[in-house]
């Protein structure tokens, strides 16, 4: 039975007929970006990223048990977990308690140190990323991101993932790291700190554009939070925050502390504003003295062109459901 539909392909619900267990089959479709010789080069790496993925063997983690392909499509054996997505939850009009939403979280921040240490980076940290599982939080897609990035490497300026939770250094083409994953793990806090996304909604430029300037949105977050996400959510991924203080900030706030106590102090980032420009005024110029030759303008200067900078294209459809692994 399908269990979502997405941009790349369609989550299944299956049975091993091996020893009868449920699993989630997820399919990417990779031939229809690549010419022949492209596919097997992104189906080799498609392996051996899902073998990488497959080390990680965590509570918080969803398992990776088998890839295989067949006419130009990956499908991806994993393990089924029975629950919602945090951002289905986050949607409903059913309030969360605080505590919980600090306990998910925290257990999300373990789960990624887990796998930076064996140096696996997720890359897509959001809330329809995280499924609950009688309230804990299980990590999905682990090494998936890895294999549609390798879709984007091999098409010119192809972007995959979802505006709002794309770290800035993925959106720029820039070195991806663990910070990059602690980046998408505060968009997620502060989605459920304030029950909205981060960086707005809207046309997909915009909010990306905000992404890029960082410029999040922390209204109704609570201001001894506050300061832990703007530091999270820098734009310079040198200025993030590190796992261990990232969980000992949430330990000293859950307590009733300030998060200001273990991080540095980040302030907000100003926010942009359209400046109203007035006439520009131009100031007489003399006529030459009698019998002086008017001098001639001199020749615009030739300029080589350089090459054309890629465009992003964002393979995002806003409107399907999220692909996960999980019941309905």
């Amino acid at each position: 039975g399908e269990l979502g539909r997405g941009a790349m392909g369609v989550v299944y619900r299956a049975q091993d007929p091996a020893i009868g267990r449920t699993v989630a089959v997820k399919t990417i479709r990779i031939g229809q970006f690549n010419d022949e010789r492209e596919i097997q080069h992104v189906q080799e790496r498609m392996m051996r990223e899902a073998q990488a993925a497959g080390i990680l063997s965590h509570n918080n983690i969803v398992t990776i048990y088998d890839i295989q392909h067949e006419n130009g499509t990956a499908f991806i054996f994993m393990e089924y977990v029975d629950g919602d997505t945090l951002e289905k939850i986050l949607l409903a009009d059913t309030p969360i308690d605080k505590q919980l939403i600090l306990s998910i979280l925290k257990q999300a921040a373990e789960a990624l140190d887990y796998a930076h240490q064996r140096g696996i980076v997720h890359r897509d940290v959001k809330p329809a990323n995280v499924l609950l599982l009688d309230g804990d939080p299980v990590l999905i897609d682990f090494g998936i991101a890895h294999l549609t990035d390798d879709v984007r490497l091999t098409s010119v300026g192809l972007v995959m993932g979802t505006p709002g939770y794309l770290a800035p250094e993925i959106i720029e083409g820039g070195q991806v790291t663990p910070a990059t994953d602690w980046w998408g793990w505060a968009a997620s806090l502060a989605y459920a700190a304030s029950g909205r996304p981060p960086f707005g909604r809207g046309a997909m430029d915009a909010v990306l554009a905000r992404v890029s300037r960082g410029e999040p949105d922390l209204d109704g977050v609570d201001p001894r939070l506050a300061p832990l996400l703007h530091a999270a959510l820098s734009t310079r991924a040198g200025e993030r925050p590190h796992r261990d203080e990232v969980v000992r900030a949430l330990e000293v706030y859950a307590h009733g502390g300030d998060v200001t106590d273990v991080i540095r102090v980040r302030p907000a980032a100003p926010q942009t504003q359209v400046l109203t420009a007035g006439s520009t005024a131009r100031l007489p110029v003399p006529a030459p003295a009698q019998g002086t030759p008017t001098p001639a303008p001199p020749p615009p200067a030739s300029r080589t062109p350089g090459p054309p900078r890629p465009q992003t294209v964002l393979l995002y459809t806003p409107d399907e459901p999220s692909d996960r692994p999980s019941a309905n």
